[in-house]
């Protein structure tokens, strides 16, 4: 398929510059206007890409150049971006900034795949006409990259806003196409490394507004729309994502807990299971006290810890949700959902008391224990992987993981090959139906990954007779 929906990447010289606002604010705007945007994020993002979703009104989706192929970036981009009018991909960290020396896999790199204009945010703070000479340092490092325009960020005043524009067009040929002033306040609330969830936050569709506003005064956004008009055709493979062949019978009923507390789900994992034939069941952990039926449920990441006193108060959830488990429920838990099966949390010196169905308490540290990619061998066969699998995926967690006394403790099934898991050595975590770990996996990168819920959730249903 050809595909020539207008587009731009928004990217900046190191992280914190402004690209979440930015991209934020035009989102926004754009919607505003009536215009349908599909919003993307490049790498293993769900915070910004959650708040991406909100401003759009669309779900966003995940670019990640480490963990896909170009082929499944491309296909994916092109499938969902043709059913809008404007796509805003947003990038991560600095402009070149990959895994490497030769920065393969950075936002660079993906905006030449999509063949997609640049949008640079450049932080201005403290300084002038250094700005230029940073500005062409960009335009001369990587001629085949196509930065169609600069905004400027922390502007100080009118004078600070004339000097760096001119200075920025005069030596590079690039026009400055806004200026943020400086603010008396972060308008997005921060947390640990970024922005807080949009969902734990009561102001969030306030700030946005805002952030709407000032952006349609402060960026020219007849110049953003002329940029992204000028992105040229691709060629795609594919026009539509085919549906999962699987073994699995129809209606199956998958559980996914999402609340303030259990957020973190690409919304291509959700889908991959939908097009296997299930019906997802939505429960809200923290209020809802009735457990549906079930033949599997899925606890993607988020902040448990957070929402920990109201999660420890809904007893009758956690009762049902415990005794469903012992009794063979297919349970795969990421991370914070990980965590929610254990004995308890512990934070800021309080200890909550969580589902009991494993024997592990979970500590959370001041700093994090694993951040970034991580890879896992499986060398036991667990419940949704045989041995000999290799998964890659992300981990970002402050929780240790502690083994108390108890025949519940279960068994590590995968060997870390890169990153923490749970001690620096082993991850994936089982125990009758459960495969608990702190890697999260993208579906477009690991097919067998719906398959292997849905093909559980199967045998579950028959051995239950739900079907």
């Amino acid at each position: 398929m050809s595909f020539s929906t207008p587009r731009i990447t928004i990217v900046a010289t190191r992280g914190g510059s402004g690209k979440t606002l930015l991209s934020l604010g035009i989102a926004r705007c754009l919607a505003n206007k009536g215009m349908k945007v599909i919003p993307f994020k490049k790498g293993p993002d769900y915070i910004d890409a959650a708040w991406l979703a909100k401003a759009a009104g669309q779900p966003c989706y995940n670019l990640d150049p480490y963990l896909m192929s170009s082929e499944t970036i491309l296909n994916s981009f092109c499938m969902r971006g043709q059913n809008g009018s404007f796509c805003l991909v947003e990038g991560n960290r600095g402009l070149f900034d990959g895994v490497d020396e030769q920065g393969s896999r950075s936002s660079a790199e993906l905006a030449k795949l999509l063949s997609s204009p640049v949008i640079l945010v450049m932080d201005a703070t403290k300084a002038t006409r250094t700005m230029a000479a940073l500005a062409l340092g960009c335009k001369i490092f990587d001629p085949d990259l196509n930065i169609a325009g600069i905004v400027l960020n922390n502007i100080a005043n009118t004078r600070h806003k004339r000097l760096i524009t001119t200075t920025i067009e005069q030596a590079t040929g690039i026009p400055v196409l806004g200026a943020v002033h400086r603010l008396k306040e972060d308008p997005m609330p921060m947390r640990h490394l970024g922005i807080t969830p949009y969902n734990e936050y009561e102001n969030a569709e306030k700030n946005l507004k805002c952030i709407a506003a000032l952006i349609n005064e402060q960026v020219n956004m007849e110049a953003i729309l002329k940029t992204a008009a000028s992105a040229p055709a691709i060629e795609c493979a594919a026009a539509s994502q085919p549906p999962l062949h699987t073994p699995v019978k129809d209606h199956l009923q998958i559980g996914i807990l999402r609340d303030a507390a259990f957020q973190f789900y690409y919304p291509e994992n959700l889908e991959a299971l939908e097009k296997g034939g299930a019906e997802l069941v939505f429960i809200d952990a923290i209020s809802q006290q009735t457990l549906p039926p079930l033949h599997a449920l899925y606890i993607g990441g988020g902040f448990p810890e957070t929402q920990a006193v109201r999660l420890s108060q809904n007893l009758s959830l956690m009762k049902q949700l415990s005794a469903a488990i012992e009794n063979g429920l297919p349970v795969y838990a990421e991370c914070g959902g990980l965590m929610y099966l254990g004995r308890h949390i512990h934070w800021k010196g309080m200890k909550h008391l969580m589902l009991q169905v494993i024997d592990w308490d979970f500590i959370l540290q001041d700093t994090p224990v694993g951040h970034g990619y991580c890879t896992l061998e499986i060398i036991q066969d667990t419940p949704f992987y045989k041995a000999g699998t290799l998964l890659k995926g992300h981990e970002f967690h402050y929780s240790r993981p502690v083994p108390l006394d108890g025949r519940n403790s279960g068994s590590l099934s995968a060997r870390v090959v890169r990153g923490h898991g749970f001690d620096g050595k082993s991850d994936g975590l089982c125990y009758k139906n459960i495969f608990g770990t702190y890697l999260h996996i993208h579906a477009l990168s690991h097919s067998e990954w719906a398959l292997g819920l849905l093909q559980k959730a199967s045998d579950f249903a028959e051995q239950t007779r739900y079907l």
